[in-house]
């Protein structure tokens, strides 16, 4: 390959919304992990990533004041929104991102997530013009897992774009299970992560539509883009990010991880 057919650099945005309250973990965002916040990690993970631009996305001004102090980018935002998917949107707005510009939503309690899984949404996107938004999945291997509603699953065409995301245990094999001995079809069940890419003209549709009746049976924002029409492509990882922080058993196990390191 010539110099001149070399790709150009990759760009993209990360935008951490992070809000104070929390109904399981309230503050959880200021809470310290081994002498830093967790936003402050999270922050430190998205820069790792190779983003130009990182920014914090807060309606809480602890929160603006504790990000400023350790050097952030920090946008004050509505309190009124319902999602962190409505804050990023409200920050490419009012920073005036062109329409195909690649902005990466990291939400503010993933601490340990991998910088590379950053880059990896935000390259899906970049390179499929077909795309509207990108996200990341990792293969399951455990029956509990999969049965879990908390984890949710994902099912994708042979391009590797979304068919659907369930709380339910999909794909669910015809022959040889039953609802008490369910069989875990290896090699085809897929755990998603929920870190997103968008293009900053599709985010903006995205946010302007109206709830979809399978959005709110499953609680799957995700669900209300693919009502929608628009079209959700997904990598791999073999490598999944450790959990979030939802609940002190969450801060412990984040606190003992970061410790080992």
């Amino acid at each position: 390959m010539s110099l001149s057919e070399k790709k150009p650099p990759l760009k993209f945005k990360v935008v951490i919304p992070a809000r104070l309250g929390s109904t399981r973990l309230p503050g959880k965002v200021l809470r310290d992990v081994l002498g830093k916040t967790v936003i402050e990690r999270v922050w430190t993970a998205a820069l790792a990533s190779g983003a130009e631009q990182v920014i914090i996305a807060t309606d809480d001004e602890s929160v603006a004041a504790t990000a400023r102090a350790f050097g952030a980018e920090v946008r004050l935002t509505s309190a009124r929104h319902n999602s962190g998917t409505d804050r990023v949107n409200e920050v490419a707005r009012a920073e005036g991102w062109a329409d195909d510009t690649v902005v990466v939503n990291l939400q503010g309690d993933e601490p340990l997530m991998p910088p590379a899984l950053l880059r990896q949404a935000a390259m899906l996107l970049a390179e499929d013009p077909a795309a509207d938004i990108a996200t990341l999945a990792h293969p399951l291997h455990a029956v509990d897992e999969w049965l879990n509603p908390n984890v949710v699953k994902v099912v994708t065409d042979r391009r590797g774009y979304a068919l659907y995301f369930s709380r339910a245990p999909i794909p669910w094999r015809r022959d040889g299970a039953t609802r008490d001995k369910p069989v875990l079809p290896e090699g085809l069940a897929y755990r998603h992560i929920g870190l997103y890419a968008y293009r900053a003209g599709r985010l903006a549709e995205f946010s302007a539509l109206p709830p979809a009746p399978l959005e709110d049976c499953e609680a799957l924002e995700q669900l209300r883009a693919m009502s929608h029409g628009m079209r959700i492509k997904l990598g791999y990882t073999d490598d999944p990010p450790p959990r979030g922080v939802d609940t002190e058993d969450d801060l412990a196990f984040v606190i003992a991880t970061i410790a080992r390191r």
